[in-house]
């Protein structure tokens, strides 16, 4: 799997596909090549997972702010403006 094609799965996708990789991994009737093919494709896609869980945690905590009336905007310095 191409890491373009990796990076713009969803976190229920990227869940999935992984979840068939482990599947394949523990039925014992995969050759060594092919494992460590599928074991490099299960880390990317573990990646993928985290990155969409800490988008959502950072969100969540985001919107938690919000409600509470503690919003931070960013600050524009000079040479951003």
């Amino acid at each position: 799997m191409e890491a373009k094609s990796t990076a713009k799965l969803s976190f229920e996708d990227a869940l999935d596909q992984l979840e068939k990789i482990v599947e394949t991994m523990e039925s014992g009737d995969v050759p060594l090549a092919e494992l460590l093919a599928k074991f490099e494709e299960g880390n990317k896609l573990l990646k993928v997972c985290e990155t969409r869980l800490k988008d959502a945690e950072l969100k969540i905590e985001q919107l938690k702010k919000q409600k509470e009336g503690v919003a931070f905007e960013k600050f524009a310095t000079e040479r951003e403006a």
